[in-house]
């Protein structure tokens, strides 16, 4: 999940090198958080909140196949 997140991210930025995932699992629940630029945090979230929601839905969907644990992304 977090290279999946990773790739969606930097293609979205104008500095992708400073684009950073981490993963914290607690239980049941994977927390991913999606750190970015803050000229950046436009882009990713989107208007409205489009993108944000396109790539929480992307991930969610992805993490479907692999188990039953509920997959949250923050964007930092």
């Amino acid at each position: 999940m977090k290279e999946l997140v990773e790739v969606i991210a930097k293609a979205l930025v104008d500095h992708p090198d400073e684009v950073a995932v981490t993963e914290k699992e607690s239980g049941r629940n994977l927390t991913i958080e999606l750190h970015v630029a803050s000229s950046d945090m436009g882009k990713v979230i989107g208007k409205q909140g489009r993108i944000a929601k396109a790539i929480r839905t992307v991930v969610k969907a992805a993490a479907s196949d692999d188990s039953n644990k509920k997959v949250d992304v923050d964007i930092i």
